[in-house]
């Protein structure tokens, strides 16, 4: 056994003993064994047996402007010499953050003006929550404390991030969701729009906030959350007519609109926030992820001017924050992330180049025999295996043909994720076009190792 094996197995057999992984079966994962990622440039990350993966997931959605960006590790070296950690409390605060705060408001609408700093996207989520209470409180409309969210949604994994998100099998586990949260449905035309068209049926479903807040009472819901696109559910991209009706009835039923833009914002979409690609306004929006393009922890919680004047004027105290909250060392990282995304103008790339070229190439695979669509929105996209295309039916297992063709994808150099019966992937802003087509190669070879099993 030479030096690097044995560095490989020791790793695996301490993993084994000591780390337990997020979402993760550990009596299943550590009899097949972790695998060691050991080093990422561009859009490709390496184990440590030296595989090379394409990495069409951008880590957790979150790696945008790709790995190994040199600019940020000596923002944050240069960071942690000056000052490597300093509170946002007792009325203090740090260049970085605040720099951070005006850069982020700069490109959310003249509405958005403020930022609550946290460290992820379900901090965020559980700051908002509380917020949202905090301001229908402040005034004087105690009893407005109920949340609407959407089944099949996700917001973080917190207590009030697992609650708020509409999954099933996340509520199974600590009594979930709390008090005070309610769900409605997904806007999932090619699952469930039934004889609808996309457009009927987005409306019907936006509808479903009107029916609910009726039976709640309008005096007793404080907000409505959703991702512009629903991300971890399955790239589920709404019908055009969803988001203005959705907007038209939290404004006409004196609801917090709040726009999940943890995924979406930065942009994925080829705007800076998903709000902004859907025409909507929301009063609050957590963030995360391309924030930093995953380079460091941190998250926040945009706030509208609305919002915002109430919290500063008639609140008092808010009592709520995160020792980390700001951390200028994170700030740091995110400021250079921001800057390197509009000096190389990667918002407008996604709009006008690799977005399209990437929806293309999407497209092309509605093909395939057992292709049903095939979706995507700047840089994320999601391809809906079917059992039969004229009928829209799924497999009777549709998490067993997912994780079939991720696996197969992952075989041959390729780190995509499956939703049960949805394949998805949003890669770095980076990506060239020929691995754009590198992408669509694997993938299509995935969808027929699936077709040639089957007829096995």
């Amino acid at each position: 056994m030479n030096d690097k094996t044995g560095t490989i197995s020791n790793l695996a057999a301490i993993d084994a003993a000591h780390h337990l992984h997020p979402f993760s079966d550990m009596g299943k994962l550590n009899a097949s064994g972790t695998r060691i990622i050991e080093r990422a440039e561009g859009v490709f990350i390496y184990d440590s047996t030296g595989k090379k993966y394409l990495d069409a997931f951008a880590g957790l959605w979150c790696v945008n402007i790709g790995y190994g960006r040199r600019e940020i590790t000596d923002a944050v070296s240069r960071q942690m010499n000056e000052l490597p950690y300093y509170n946002a409390f007792f009325g203090t605060t740090t260049p970085p953050a605040t720099l951070l705060a005006q850069k982020i408001a700069a490109h959310a609408g003249p509405h958005m003006n403020h930022v609550f700093f946290t460290n992820s996207g379900s901090e965020a989520t559980d700051t908002w929550f509380r917020m949202a209470r905090v301001y229908w409180k402040a005034l004087g409309h105690p009893t407005k404390t109920q949340i609407i969210a959407r089944r099949n949604g996700y917001h973080g994994s917190t207590v009030a991030g697992a609650s708020l998100g509409g999954m099933a099998w996340m509520h199974e586990q600590g009594n979930l969701p709390i008090e005070g949260v309610s769900h409605i449905g997904q806007p999932y035309w090619y699952v469930e729009g039934g004889d609808l068209t996309p457009a009927e049926f987005g409306l019907k479903v936006a509808r479903e906030l009107d029916a609910k807040i009726d039976e709640l009472g309008e005096d007793n819901v404080a907000a409505f959350v959703a991702e512009p696109i629903q991300g971890a559910g399955g790239v589920i991209i709404p019908p055009q007519t969803y988001w203005p009706e959705i907007a038209r009835i939290c404004k006409a039923r004196n609801i917090l609109l709040v726009s999940d833009e943890v995924i979406c914002g930065f942009g994925r979409l080829g705007s800076w926030f998903g709000y902004q690609h859907f025409g909507y306004e929301p009063d609050l929006a957590p963030i995360a992820k391309g924030l930093s393009s995953g380079y460091l922890p941190i998250g926040g919680v945009l706030v509208s001017d609305r919002v915002a004047q109430v919290m500063l004027n008639d609140v008092g105290d808010f009592n709520h924050g995160f020792t980390y909250s700001g951390h200028p060392v994170c700030a740091a990282a995110a400021l250079e992330n921001l800057r390197i995304i509009e000096d190389e103008h990667l918002v407008e790339r996604v709009r006008d180049d690799i977005g399209p070229y990437f929806r293309q190439g999407f497209e092309s695979l509605q093909d395939h025999d057992l292709v049903g669509e095939a979706v995507s929105v700047g840089l994320i996209g999601g391809v809906q295996l079917t059992a039969d295309k004229a009928t829209r039916r799924r497999f009777e297992k549709p998490d067993d043909v997912g994780a079939m063709v991720r696996n197969h994808c992952l075989e041959n150099g390729l780190v995509m994720r499956a939703t049960g019966d949805r394949m998805l992937a949003s890669p770095a802003f980076t990506i060239s076009r020929s691995e754009v087509d590198e992408i669509i190669e694997i993938l299509r070879n995935g969808l027929d190792h699936l077709r040639d099993t089957m007829r096995a």
